[in-house]
């Protein structure tokens, strides 16, 4: 008998989340009664609003909500999310193109599945979400990195753009404001990125998740109003994980072409079938209120970005740009590698990370897990007293850098 692989090489090839894979050894260590403090997850650590949790409450007592619904989402809430577009983005849809998924992150790989095929090739903006290169893979796809750092906030330039593009270039990914970076793009340059790939020929996947969350001077720009053109080439990723402090109510959505959103609702209708309703009809409520809430977490998200900021620049060797949106600090620490701490000497950021949660219990992601190595991730949606005392340690810890 032929000894054949027991996992397919297509699956093996796919990493682990890093993200959740880090926040799962911080809460392993909490359970063991270590005092961890967590910088990990993207994860906004308020309740979900009331009202949402109300509408869920009344969802679970209708009886057609215990029944299958269209696969492709409730009508009302695909209705809810075309209007909910037109008021915060000025982009305006038919309810025909979307399709409520399982969470964003099955939004953005049904999305690859249904333009990509084998050995077409997609751009993608370094440091990067790190589930974006595997859902290219996974959907036959290949990622072509364009790498930036902090010389540019993180923000690639048309120029480099043009350089990773070949005649296999079918897809960019477009991500303001970014996940890890916090980086949010200049209405000029999203206009000018848009008009290149337009130019071109080119598919862009949009990641809109974070449209709500800009600090200071900054401003959210969706491509497709930006540069209507392509439009009809353009497929927008969202959900209510981040803005309504809804990750585990796993709601996201492809907005798209029709035909790229039925090809895409194809394959949710045999990979999953209806998101649950119950979860729709809280993302219903979400979608459908006003933005209140989102307006205090906000806030309190602004007032950590600046003393997550401030504190991170305070350690010799690091080096940390404000980020503008999101809720991520993303700091240069390569004038810490090399350096002896405790005994060690951490060649990379992913060694630094390590150390960090072991030495000072705080967890944060390495730069390893978004395409460029020499950073960490510190996710600055926790309490503000936690967040002080993590960057306090990891301070502390760092001072001991010789």
């Amino acid at each position: 008998m032929t000894d054949r692989p027991r996992v397919s090489a297509r699956i093996s090839a796919i990493s682990e989340s890093a993200t959740l894979a880090v926040d799962a050894k911080a809460k392993a260590m909490k359970a063991e009664g270590r005092p961890v403090i967590g910088f990990g997850a993207g994860e906004p650590d308020f309740p979900t609003p009331d009202y949402i949790v109300e509408a869920a409450a009344e969802a679970v007592r209708e009886p057609r909500f215990h029944r299958y619904t269209p696969a492709t989402g409730l009508p009302e809430l695909k209705k809810a999310i075309a209007e909910k577009t037109a008021r915060d983005s000025g982009y305006r849809v038919d309810p025909s193109q979307i399709l409520v998924t399982n969470g964003g992150k099955q939004a953005i790989y049904e999305a690859f599945a249904a333009m990509l095929d084998p050995g077409d090739e997609v751009i993608v903006i370094a440091p990067y979400w790190t589930t974006y290169p595997e859902s290219i893979k996974l959907a036959g796809g290949v990622p072509v990195f364009v790498v930036t750092d902090e010389s540019t906030g993180y923000m690639a330039g048309v120029e480099q753009l043009e350089q990773a593009r070949t005649e296999r270039t079918k897809v960019l990914v477009f991500v303001s404001p970014s996940n890890p970076t916090g980086a949010v793009y200049p209405r000029e340059q999203v206009r000018a990125i848009g008009q290149w790939a337009n130019e071109h020929g080119l598919w862009v996947l949009t990641d809109e998740i974070y449209e709500h969350l800009v600090y200071g001077d900054a401003e959210f720009s969706s491509l497709p109003v930006e540069v209507p053109e392509i439009a009809d080439r353009t497929v927008v990723v969202n959900g209510v994980a981040k803005t309504y402090a809804m990750t585990g109510w796993r709601v996201g959505w492809i907005i798209g072409p029709k035909d790229v959103v039925k090809a895409a609702g194809n394959l949710q209708s045999h990979a999953t079938s209806n998101v649950a309703n119950v979860s729709q009809a809280a993302a219903l409520a979400a979608v459908s209120g006003d933005l209140a809430a989102v307006e205090e977490m906000k806030k309190a998200f602004d007032r950590r970005r600046r003393t997550i900021v401030r504190m991170l620049n305070e350690i010799d060797g690091v080096l940390c740009p404000e980020p503008e949106g999101a809720f991520y600090a993303y700091p240069s620490v390569k004038g810490v590698l090399g350096k002896q701490i405790r005994g060690r000497r951490p060649q990379t950021s992913a060694e630094l990370a390590e150390l960090i949660l072991e030495e000072a219990e705080v967890a944060v992601v390495p730069g390893e897990a978004f395409g460029t190595p020499g950073y960490l991730r510190l996710s600055y949606a926790l309490g503000d007293e936690d967040l002080a005392e993590g960057v306090s340690r990891i301070q502390k810890l760092l001072a001991e850098a010789v």
